[in-house]
């Protein structure tokens, strides 16, 4: 039998190489409002750690439009929250056709607890093929707060 003592919690995860897609070449973003001093490049880039962040409170759409279609098997998020306890929501959606219709991929709610819960991550493994559209609908605050959305990161491979 082979065995491995596994860490505990988030800081214990090691997630393999991967090749993460250069999404400021090969996108285009859409989004409901940015804050100036969290641009939504921030969150697509690998090692900038300031994310993106909305200049206003309440529902937010992020879009991402491919110039060519692309096959997708990875989506990593991650989400942070050290200020206010709240329960988010983001839905997570696709389309081969620019948007037409749409084909939803998850919809997950998470409750940030600060100090201890602060930080959520999530890794989906997909196999989307013809991406011409990924679409991202963040609710901040599911009990109605004015709580502003925001994403720390947002990879695909």
């Amino acid at each position: 039998m082979r065995k491995r003592i596994i860490p505990q919690g988030a800081q214990g995860i090691i997630f393999p190489a991967e090749a993460w897609l250069d999404l400021e070449n090969l996108a285009q973003a859409e989004l409901t409002s940015e804050d100036p001093s969290h641009p939504i490049e921030s969150a697509l880039k690998p090692g900038v750690r300031q994310g993106w962040r909305a200049s206003e409170p309440g529902q937010q759409t992020v879009r991402l439009l491919f110039d060519k279609p692309l096959r997708i098997r990875r989506i990593h998020l991650v989400f942070h929250e050290h200020e206010q306890q709240r329960t988010h929501e983001f839905l997570l959606r696709w389309s081969s056709d620019g948007g037409r219709t749409c084909r939803e991929i998850v919809r997950q709610q998470y409750n940030f607890s600060p100090p201890e819960n602060t930080r959520e991550i999530e890794d989906y493994e997909v196999d989307l093929v013809g991406v011409t559209l990924l679409e991202m609908v963040i609710s901040p605050d599911i009990s109605g707060g004015c709580a502003r959305a925001s994403m720390a990161e947002l990879r695909l491979a």
